[in-house]
């Protein structure tokens, strides 16, 4: 499968699968193609709908969006509690 063909959001799985640590966890921030993607997908939704297919890829970049926010979130919690 060429790069074009995967959803930019297989970047954040990536980046889990390989292995982080807390801080990298804390420190991670989505490329800017991730971000650039995602807010196209949005503003076609608002304007004229999305296919199907862009739908599933919008749908998929929230829901990681989501875990990657409760990930940070907790692995701020171990960082405090190694600093204690």
């Amino acid at each position: 499968m060429s790069n074009a063909a995967v959803p930019s959001y297989l970047e954040i799985i990536d980046f889990i699968a390989a292995g982080t640590t807390p801080q990298a966890i804390v420190d991670y921030r989505p490329s800017a193609e991730l971000r650039q993607r995602v807010a196209e997908l949005i503003a076609r939704e608002k304007e004229a709908g999305l296919s199907l297919e862009d739908r599933s890829e919008l749908d998929h970049a929230m829901v990681l969006e989501h875990i990657l926010r409760i990930a940070k979130q907790r692995a701020q919690r171990f960082l405090i509690s190694e600093n204690e």
